[in-house]
């Protein structure tokens, strides 16, 4: 076996680079045919998947999805706590209403929070923990929603600024 050292004596970084990537063709013609050939292979893959497989590989992407963003310092208003529970709710292909039912809530306080009206209760969280079987597990959906908090207490001054008539005294310094 060769060492790191030995590969770069012999071989220009060119070499190795050109030697971990496997080159495309040239020909656009034969590029076409063999886009075709994928595209035809993908199809036959999709069309024998099941509706099972099809829901589990669409909960799977919503996942990574998820991670991706909690990873993510930059906050996306986009993808706030409603944006994941609605594209859960389409990719296990229920209804609203029918969701609601399933989780034990009524149909009215589901909706608000799609809609950005209402904010998730724990118990809401806990119950899409439950009923992901733990897939999208509970502190995923609570991160998403300080995700939300973290921001809205940075940016929103108007929070403070209404809360401050409250407080009769403040402390004399700033530390």
């Amino acid at each position: 076996m060769k060492s790191h050292k030995n590969i770069e004596e012999q071989y220009t970084p060119q070499e190795i680079a050109a030697s971990f990537v496997f080159p495309g063709t040239k020909d656009p013609e034969e590029r076409e045919i063999m886009l075709a050939e994928y595209k035809k292979y993908r199809k036959q893959l999709s069309e024998n998947e099941t509706e099972e497989g099809r829901i589990f590989s669409g909960l799977l992407q919503l996942k990574f999805q998820m991670e991706d963003y909690l990873a993510n310092k930059v906050f996306d208003k986009s993808y706030d706590f409603g944006y994941f529970l609605k594209e859960y709710v389409a990719r296990i292909k229920k209804k609203n209403k029918q969701f609601a039912e399933e989780i034990g809530i009524d149909p009215t306080e589901l909706s608000q929070i799609l809609n950005k009206h209402r904010k998730p209760t724990d118990k809401l969280i806990y119950r899409l923990d439950i009923h992901s079987n733990s897939g999208l597990p509970a502190i995923m959906w609570f991160r998403l929603l300080e995700k939300e908090r973290i921001h809205e207490l940075n940016y929103n001054k108007d929070v403070i600024n209404n809360e401050r008539p409250h407080v009769k005294q403040t402390l004399s310094f700033s530390f």
